[in-house]
């Protein structure tokens, strides 16, 4: 159980029987009275945020939260199938995944956090690499700014802005967390 002084950010919480993470928090102790911590927090299931202030006599439950390693085996229409180390299957909707979904590779190991048997937040390696499968050659032009970028495609269907120099048939590394274009990798 925590208390109010327990409260930090990247903390979860949980809150009328929903799992929650403190995104932002401030303290603040007025001239008399208790102490008030102000919160903003990211509900874990369905992404929505509020902001709430707590007192310090104020006390909090630990959501049971359980992270487990599991790979990746196949997809099924809008749903995608893993495995754990016993061979279960663990089917999880690509809404939860979100653009995670576009870098999943077959066998590929994720972490997933669960909250009462369900996924609510899939975790991928930081880095993956992927072939170009569109790309529109390079225009010269103006690369006064030095950031001058074309359209991709990638296998899985991702798009993202790519430096000019990279081509159709390439191997790109990509940053799964943000989606964006690392470098490209020498085959």
């Amino acid at each position: 159980m925590y208390t109010a002084s327990d409260l930090r950010k990247g903390l979860k919480i949980l809150l009328d029987d929903q799992p929650l993470i403190i995104t932002e928090f401030d303290f603040s102790k007025p001239g008399k009275g208790q102490a008030i911590y102000n919160c903003k927090l990211k509900n874990m299931l369905t992404g929505s945020t509020m902001s709430r202030s707590f007192r310090s006599g104020d006390r909090f439950d630990k959501p049971e939260l359980i992270n487990k390693t599991v790979r990746f085996s196949y997809k099924m229409d809008d749903k995608f199938i893993f495995t754990d180390e016993n061979f279960e299957e663990m089917t999880i909707s690509a809404d939860t995944l979100g653009q995670g979904r576009y870098f999943l590779m077959d066998d590929m190991e994720c972490e997933v956090l669960l909250f009462r048997n369900t996924a609510i937040e899939v975790t991928l390696p930081n880095f993956v690499e992927r072939k170009i499968v569109k790309c529109d050659p390079g225009a010269r032009g103006n690369t006064a700014s030095g950031k001058v970028t074309k359209p991709a495609t990638l296998e899985g269907g991702y798009e993202l802005p790519v430096p000019l120099f990279v081509n159709e048939g390439d191997v790109i590394r990509v940053d799964t967390r943000s989606g964006e274009y690392v470098d490209r990798v020498r085959t």
